[in-house]
């Protein structure tokens, strides 16, 4: 169970509840599944029944998830563009390469889409930066500096 209230973003919230809705449209069919498959005998040997149990479990414990992340959920709202703030997009340079990073809440970063965490190590150090200003970020292959270019 999640203690703490969730920052996230307006698409981020729509996409939380849009997983919660299709979840929640697909239990009454693992259900019949599950029903079906205890009707058909020996659970014990019955592999259709250990897996469709196995599966509303799983989904029971992430629609539970997603209830409490939806219902705790503070909406990130960018106001501030003269310094970082959660829900800021911000371009940096390292290396003489140009990156545009989204900081998001920690439900949902994808680094994979340049969406990162406000709790992660650059989202830490990025956040109350304002143009101009550098930052030094410890990472496995040593330590990389980061110049902030523009907030949007």
């Amino acid at each position: 169970m999640i203690n703490n209230k969730s920052h996230i973003t307006q698409g981020g919230l729509a996409d939380l509840k849009s997983e919660y809705q299709q979840l929640n449209n697909k239990r009454p069919r693992l259900v019949e599944r599950l029903t079906d498959a205890r009707n058909a005998g020996d659970l014990s040997e019955n592999s259709d029944y250990l897996s469709a149990k196995e599966e509303l479990e799983f989904m029971d414990n992430r629609l539970a998830e997603l209830a409490e992340i939806i219902s705790s959920a503070i909406l990130i709202t960018n106001g501030n563009k003269s310094a970082v703030s959660l829900g800021s997009r911000v371009t940096v340079t390292t290396n003489g390469a140009k990156h545009i990073f989204h900081i998001v809440g920690e439900w949902e970063a994808d680094p994979k889409e340049k969406k990162i965490s406000h709790e992660s190590p650059l989202g830490k150090m990025l956040l109350g930066k304002k143009v101009g200003d550098a930052v030094e970020v410890n990472a496995p292959a040593g330590k990389i500096v980061y110049k902030v270019l523009s907030i949007e």
